[in-house]
């Protein structure tokens, strides 16, 4: 009995180290308000395995629609955050992880959420203005993301009824994508580029500071 005892404290004693020296990486998972929700659930039921740095709330008007979309900030050790991207993948929303290395190799990180259309538009624009930059990661959600008629819009009640479920099972890619901008110089008219188009930007150096990294 007493070596039983022993061996299971060895055991625990090991995956208690293991737990310590294991890297510790950040993620953006964007979908509908569902899938965050159940990500935050996840998050704060993790007992600080996993700390949520921030959680955005967004309705993007776009011509005569409102497109409403989540996205969560996560930092904890990479085995419970391939957890999350596992839960992820399950409900089809968008999920990228920043590891270490690429803080090590790449320089002015930052990510963008958006719908996949805008993204596109952009990175079009930037290899336009010959910026040095690269895309390292993306991802795309496959779920459903809300879309609904504007009603500030000038149209006769009947018509804006038949035209709401269109717009509300509309198909919207949501896309969430790393990238690296090579020259410091170009890091802020990267982010006006972005953010004028109506991008999410997170700078990554500002994230890093914030966990303490």
């Amino acid at each position: 009995m007493i070596e039983d005892k022993i061996k299971v404290l060895r055991q625990a004693a090991m995956k208690s180290n293991k737990n310590k020296d294991e890297e510790k990486v950040w993620c953006v998972i964007a979908g509908n308000v569902e899938l965050i929700d159940k990500m935050a659930y996840k998050a704060i039921a993790s007992n600080y395995a996993v700390k949520i740095l921030f959680r955005e709330h967004v309705i993007l008007k776009k011509n005569n629609t409102s497109i409403k979309f989540d996205f969560i900030m996560l930092y904890g050790s990479s085995s419970k955050i391939q957890e999350f991207k596992i839960a992820c993948d399950k409900k089809k929303g968008a999920f990228i992880q920043i590891s270490p290395i690429y803080l090590e190799h790449e320089s002015n990180l930052m990510v963008w959420i958006a719908p996949d259309d805008i993204i596109k538009k952009t990175v079009n624009v930037l290899e336009r203005s010959i910026i040095p930059f690269a895309i390292l990661l993306e991802s795309q959600t496959t779920g459903f993301i809300d879309v609904e008629l504007n009603f500030n819009i000038r149209l006769p009640k009947f018509i804006k009824s038949a035209l709401k479920p269109l717009y509300s099972t509309s198909d919207v890619v949501l896309s969430t994508i790393l990238i690296s901008v090579e020259n410091d110089e170009d890091v802020k008219k990267v982010q006006s580029i972005a953010t004028s188009n109506k991008i999410f930007v997170i700078n990554i150096d500002d994230v890093k500071k914030e966990a303490g990294e």
